[in-house]
């Protein structure tokens, strides 16, 4: 077969191809412009969704923002005039930011600010006392996904307990979160909590082995100093 001959062969075979791809456009031509207009509205849903959560992420951050800074909102000098932003005791400043908070936290809850919330919603019901109200959020906070703010949660947990003499749920907690540290929550951090639980209950000997442990494990941090610390201490 000449070269003049494999060509026109080739060019046959793709203008058959080119032929069958048109004529099955035709005859589908309903079906193709109907997937078109569907890909068309998913692709619009899916960006009006995107800008949706990209707005409401945004303000749920600010509000979140104002909200720490009122928890973190300096008290009023004895003499001084009231100012704006300046609380009288830290518990009008606790009660104002669990305020905000309980707000973020049931309008957002479903954004990553709306989980930091809730923590923070724990925090300052157990500030002020609302130790059952407390409990359930910082549950809900520990089951997050963001594992950041769950050991963070947990941690807080773990201290409500020991607050309500719940010594061995506390132990629990802080015996998972050292075994599986975050940024949040290092080992240490967990295992110096542990271990001024097992001082607090008389249990020295369990509460050296884990000062010891941390002061070997983080020489240079504040946490190994904190352990060497408690080890010099008279017992």
């Amino acid at each position: 077969m000449d070269t003049q001959t494999r060509r026109a062969l080739k060019g046959d075979k793709f203008a058959q191809a080119a032929a069958s791809g048109v004529t099955w456009f035709s005859g589908h031509r309903t079906v193709v412009t109907r997937w078109l207009i569907v890909a068309g509205i998913v692709l619009v849903l899916g960006l009006g969704a995107w800008i949706f959560w990209a707005v409401e992420n945004s303000s749920a951050s600010s509000a979140l923002g104002a909200a720490i800074d009122t928890y973190n909102a300096p008290l009023m000098e004895p003499g001084m005039p009231q100012e704006n932003g300046v609380f009288a005791t830290s518990a009008d400043r606790t009660k104002a930011a669990n305020k905000q908070f309980r707000a973020i936290a049931q309008k957002y809850g479903w954004l990553p600010a709306g989980k930091k919330a809730l923590y923070f919603l724990g925090v300052t019901d157990e500030q002020m006392g609302q130790f059952a109200s407390a409990e359930t959020e910082l549950k809900a906070a520990a089951s997050t996904w963001n594992r950041n703010i769950s050991s963070l949660a947990k941690l807080a947990l773990a201290g409500l307990y020991r607050r309500e003499g719940k010594d061995a749920q506390a132990i629990q907690i802080y015996k998972a979160l050292a075994a599986k540290p975050t940024e949040t929550v290092s080992a240490a951090m967990a295992q110096l909590d542990l271990a001024d639980l097992y001082a607090a209950e008389g249990k020295m000997d369990q509460a050296r082995i884990l000062w010891a442990k941390v002061k070997d494990m983080d020489k240079e941090g504040a946490a190994g100093a904190i352990a060497a610390q408690e080890l010099s201490a008279p017992q």
